[in-house]
């Protein structure tokens, strides 16, 4: 890959797995340092790790809860000691337990609030304020959803959650133009990743694969290029935008059933 972001450093939330651990290793195949954030399966994150230090960029591993501010601050500080700035931002972390909202354990709930939303904004806080005081320029990535613009049900906490990351995003886009910090939004489409599991058995997987508009789940890899795409050189008239890689799934591609056509 061609090594477009050659000296950069980022900090990558939720990098052990799915989107998160996907952009971790494109962007160090684009020329990055890559900082490393995870809260479980440290194994996968290891083994990310290792691949970023065998394509010869630095990776650091930081497995701490974004719902922590004090944690995230410690965090911040660190990689910038270490790395010496920080160039790109990829908000990627997420909790989320699936009930109807009048039957919700409220634990899972504002545990879903805490991480998909609080923290998102945490990590986002303390790396503009690096960016700021480092007076360069950068980018952020918000891997949203389209949950924020759809009530599907079970995933009310989900719902609001991803909702609040695009006003975030949206807002830090406008108060960050003058620092030269952009700030752009992903919405993926159904994503095969590990946290799909938690909800669906392979199977159910499978089957519902088949009757997306283009036959398949999204891959991570293909968030990954989107998120490659925002921040590019090249992509730096690109601010306070969202870029849906979703296949389709956002069109009224249902309509169509029936007719014929498909």
């Amino acid at each position: 890959m061609e090594q477009r972001l050659a000296g950069q450093k980022a900090l990558v939330t939720g990098a052990s797995s799915g989107i998160g651990r996907a952009t971790a290793i494109m962007l160090a195949q684009a020329g990055c340092d890559v900082a490393l954030n995870y809260f479980s399966l440290h194994e996968s994150a290891d083994a990310a790790a290792a691949e970023i230090r065998a394509l010869g960029r630095r990776a650091l591993q930081f497995p701490i809860d974004i719902s922590d501010p004090p944690a995230v601050e410690r965090m911040v500080q660190e990689i910038v000691r270490e790395f010496g700035h920080i160039d790109i931002l990829v908000n990627s972390a997420v909790y989320s337990d699936r009930e109807l909202f009048w039957q919700a354990d409220l634990t899972g709930f504002r545990r879903t609030i805490d991480v998909s939303m609080m923290g998102a904004y945490y990590v986002l806080r303390e790396t503009a304020r690096h960016m700021i005081e480092r007076n360069q320029g950068g980018n952020v990535v918000i891997i949203s959803s389209p949950h924020s613009k759809f009530a599907i049900p079970s995933c009310m906490a989900y719902n609001m959650a991803k909702a609040a990351n695009d006003q975030m995003a949206r807002t830090a886009a406008v108060e960050l133009l003058p620092y030269r910090i952009r700030v752009n939004i992903i919405h993926p489409g159904w994503t095969d990743t590990p946290g799909e599991r938690k909800f669906f058995s392979e199977e159910v997987l499978a089957r519902s694969a088949k009757d997306l508009p283009l036959g398949r789940m999204c891959r991570p890899e293909e968030i990954a290029r989107g998120v490659l795409f925002l921040v590019d050189p090249d992509s730096s008239y690109i601010t306070g935008s969202t870029l849906a890689i979703d296949g389709g799934s956002q069109l009224p591609w249902w309509s169509k059933r029936g007719s014929g056509e498909f």
